[in-house]
C-alpha cells in the first residue's frame, strides 16, 4: 500500500544543469522575473493576455530543470525534454505575438483556427506534464477525471449529466477565456504570489532568514524544549513568506531538525515539530503564502480584511504548538540550548534590526490601502536599500541577479499546479458541477450544518493530498464554497477561511503528507509517524475552522462583551484541547482526565453558553484536582 502511495505522489526532482545550459536558464529565469516586475507595475497589458504570456514563458525552463522521473538524467537534458522545451517556446512565441487577438477574441462565437487549436492543445498538454512532474500523478488523475467528465458527461443519465461539449468547445473555454488554464490561480501566481515569493527570496539573500533564526533562538532557545521552540518560531516567520510547507521544511528544517536530534529529540518528534510549524506559515499574517491572494481574488474580499481576520486563529495555532512542545519537553525532560549556543537578544536586534524595516514597510503599506502588488514591490526595494547597511550582506548586481533567477525557479511548480487547477475550474464552469456537488452534499448532510462542514473538511483534505495549498484551496472553493455559502448561509469570509485552513492542513495529513515526506528525508524518520505526530501537535488547527462558523467573533474581534467572551472561550478551548492531546500538565494525566479535558475543550468551541460552561467544568475541575495533588505531593516531604 505504501509503495502505491509513493508512486501516486512521486515527482521527478530537480535537475542539476551544467554550463552553458545552466547559465542560459539562469538568464532566462531572471528575465522572466524582470518581465513580471514590469508587467505588474508599469505595463498596461490585458489580464488574460498577461496571464497567457506568463504561463507560456514559465513552461520551457520547467522541462529543463524538472526531470520526468527519478530515473531520468540528473545533469543532462534528454532529447524528449528538449522537444518539450521547443514546443513550450513555440507556444510562448504564439501567445506573445497574438496578445491583441487573445484580448479581443469572442469565445465560442468565432471558431478556432488550426493554429489556435494546436496552440491550445499544446499548452494544455504541457500543463498536464509539468503537473505530473512537480506534484505527482494524483493531481494529474484528478484533472484527467474532470476532463473526461467534461467531454463524456453528456452520456451520464440523471442530475450529474450535462449537455454535449465538443473538443473545440473545451479548448476554447479552457484556453481563450479567463475560466481555464489562464484563470484566477495562474493570474494570482503571475502577480501577487510571484512578487511575494520574490520578497522572501530577496530577504533571504540579504541575510534575513539567518536573523529571524537568531531572534527565535535568543527568545526561546534556553527554555525547556528550546530547540523545538526555535524551530516553531523560525519556521513560522519563514513560512508566512514562502507559503509552501514543503519549502519551509527543507529550508529551516535542514538547520532545526539536526539541532533537535543533537539534543536527544527522537527523529520523529524533531521532524513533526518542524512540519507542524512550517505548515502553519500559510495561515500566518502578514503574508500568508499564496492561498490568501487567490482567496482575495476569487471572493472579492480585500486581502487586508483576510489578513486581519486570520490574526487570532494564527496566534492560537502557534500557541497550541508551543504549549504542546513545552509540555512534551517537560514530560521527556528535554533541555534547552546551552548558554554558548544562544545569541544575546540585544546584540541580535542591534545587528539585524534593519531586517524589520522591510516587514514594517509591507504591513504599513497594506494597511494604508495600497494594493498587495505595490506593497510587495516597495518592500523588495526596501530590502535592497536595507542590505547596504550590513556589510557582507549587500545586494549587489550579482546577488540581485541570483535572487531574480531563484524566484522564477521557485515558482515553476506552483505555476504548473495552479494551471492544472484552472483547468479543473474551467470544466466545472462549463458543466455546472459546483451546483450539482451542492445538491449531493445537501442530500447527504440534509439541513445539518455540522455534517456539511465535516463533509467539506474531509473533501478539502482529500483534494489537497499531494498538491500545493493554492491548488487545494481553489478546488475546494469552487466545489464546496457555494454549498457552504448558499446552502448553509455561512458568510463568504468564514466559509472560505474554513476551506483554506483544511487545504493548508492537508500538507501534513496522512497518508500523503508531502511536508512530512520532506522532513523524513532530513530526519531519517518514518513519514507516516511524523505526519501523525505533527497532526497531534497542531490538533487545535483541525478544530479551529469550526469556530469560524460557530464563534465568528474570532475573525472580526471588537471590544464588545459578547465578542470578548467568545474569544476567551475559544482561547480556553484551545488550551484544554492542547493539554488533553498531550496528556500532561505538571504530571502525566490519567486517561479519564485526559478525555475529560480534551472533550471539554471541544465543547468550548460551540456557540452555546451552556455547552461552553459544561465544557469548562469538564476540563477545569480535573486539572484543578490534579494541580492540587501535585502541590500536596511536593509539600509532603518538607512537612
Amino acid at each position: 500500500m505504501m509503495a502505491f502511495f509513493n508512486s501516486m505522489f512521486a515527482v521527478g526532482g530537480r535537475r542539476d544543469l551544467t554550463d552553458p545550459v545552466a547559465t542560459i536558464v539562469k538568464v532566462y529565469a531572471a528575465a522572466v522575473a524582470l518581465w513580471v516586475l514590469w508587467e505588474t507595475t508599469y505595463a498596461r497589458v490585458d489580464a488574460l493576455s498577461a496571464t497567457a504570456v506568463f504561463l507560456a514563458a514559465m513552461l520551457p525552463p520547467s522541462f529543463l530543470l524538472i526531470r520526468g522521473s527519478e530515473g531520468a538524467p540528473r545533469s543532462r537534458v534528454p532529447w524528449y525534454d528538449w522537444a518539450l522545451v521547443a514546443i513550450g517556446l513555440a507556444t510562448a512565441v504564439y501567445f506573445v505575438a497574438n496578445i491583441d487577438v487573445i484580448a479581443t477574441r469572442i469565445s465560442l462565437f468565432l471558431p478556432l483556427t488550426s493554429v489556435q487549436t494546436i496552440a491550445a492543445a499544446s499548452i494544455i498538454f504541457l500543463t498536464l506534464e509539468i503537473t505530473r512532474r512537480t506534484v505527482g500523478l494524483f493531481l494529474l488523475l484528478i484533472v484527467l477525471a474532470f476532463t473526461a467528465y467534461n467531454l463524456f458527461g453528456h452520456l451520464i443519465p440523471g442530475p450529474l449529466g450535462h449537455g454535449y461539449i465538443s473538443v473545440n468547445h473545451f479548448l476554447d473555454i479552457n484556453v481563450f477565456t479567463g475560466d481555464g488554464v489562464f484563470g484566477v490561480p495562474v493570474r494570482v501566481a503571475a502577480t501577487y504570489v510571484f512578487l511575494f515569493v520574490m520578497f522572501g527570496t530577496f530577504l533571504e539573500a540579504a541575510g534575513g532568514g539567518e536573523f529571524f533564526f537568531r531572534v527565535a533562538a535568543a527568545l526561546t532557545g534556553r527554555s525547556p524544549g528550546g530547540p523545538a521552540k526555535v524551530a516553531v518560531v523560525s519556521s513560522a516567520l519563514f513560512g508566512t513568506m514562502s507559503g509552501s510547507p514543503t519549502a519551509d521544511v527543507v529550508v529551516t528544517g535542514s538547520v532545526t531538525i539536526p539541532m533537535m536530534k543533537r539534543l536527544k529529540y527522537n527523529p520523529t518528534l524533531a521532524a513533526a515539530v518542524e512540519v507542524a510549524a512550517s505548515t502553519g506559515g500559510s495561515i500566518l499574517p502578514p503574508v500568508m503564502g499564496s492561498a490568501a491572494f487567490i482567496m482575495a481574488e476569487y471572493t472579492g474580499i480585500s486581502y487586508v480584511t483576510i489578513v486581519f481576520a486570520a490574526i487570532i486563529p494564527a496566534i492560537l495555532y502557534y500557541a497550541c504548538i508551543m504549549l504542546q512542545v513545552h509540555l512534551r519537553a517537560e514530560r521527556l525532560q528535554l533541555a534547552g540550548l546551552g548558554r554558548d549556543e544562544v545569541p544575546a537578544v540585544a546584540r541580535t536586534l542591534r545587528e539585524g534590526w534593519i531586517y524589520v524595516v522591510p516587514l514594517t514597510v509591507l504591513v504599513v503599506v497594506l494597511m494604508q490601502g495600497y494594493s498587495p502588488t505595490f506593497a510587495a514591490v516597495l518592500a523588495i526595494a526596501s530590502i535592497i536599500v536595507a542590505s547596504w547597511l550590513r556589510p557582507g550582506y549587500r545586494l549587489g548586481p550579482q546577488r540581485i541577479f541570483e535572487a531574480l533567477s531563484t524566484t522564477t525557479v521557485r515558482m515553476l511548480g506552483v505555476t504548473g499546479a495552479c494551471a492544472a487547477a484552472g483547468l479543473v475550474i474551467g470544466g466545472i464552469t462549463m458543466t455546472g458541477l459546483a451546483m450539482k456537488f451542492s445538491y449531493i452534499t445537501f442530500l447527504f448532510a440534509g439541513d445539518s450544518m455540522m455534517l456539511g462542514l465535516l463533509l467539506g473538511a474531509m473533501v478539502t483534505i482529500l483534494l489537497g493530498l499531494g498538491m500545493p495549498t493554492p491548488s487545494a484551496y481553489v478546488l475546494a472553493a469552487v466545489l464546496i464554497g457555494p454549498t457552504l455559502v448558499n446552502t448553509f448561509g455561512i458568510p463568504t469570509l468564514n466559509a472560505h477561511l474554513f476551506l483554506m485552513y483544511f487545504a493548508v492542513l492537508s500538507a501534513m495529513t496522512p497518508p500523503v503528507a508531502v511536508a512530512a515526506y520532506a522532513a523524513a528525508a532530513i530526519s531519517g524518520g518514518n513519514p507516516i509517524k511524523i505526519a501523525l505526530s505533527a497532526c497531534k501537535l497542531s490538533i487545535a488547527a483541525f478544530v479551529m475552522p469550526f469556530a469560524f462558523v460557530y464563534a465568528p467573533s474570532i475573525l472580526e474581534p471588537a471590544f464588545e462583551l459578547e465578542t470578548l467572551i467568545q474569544i476567551a472561550t475559544v482561547c480556553l478551548g484551545t488550551f484544554f484541547v492542547a493539554v488533553g492531546a498531550e496528556g500532561y500538565l505538571r504530571k502525566p494525566l490519567l486517561a479519564p482526565v485526559r478525555v475529560a479535558v480534551f472533550g471539554g475543550g471541544l465543547l468550548m468551541f460551540t456557540p452555546s453558553y451552556a455547552f461552553a460552561t459544561v465544557g469548562f467544568l469538564f476540563a477545569a475541575v480535573p486539572l484543578v484536582v490534579v494541580s492540587r495533588g501535585v502541590k500536596a505531593g511536593r509539600s509532603a516531604p518538607t512537612a
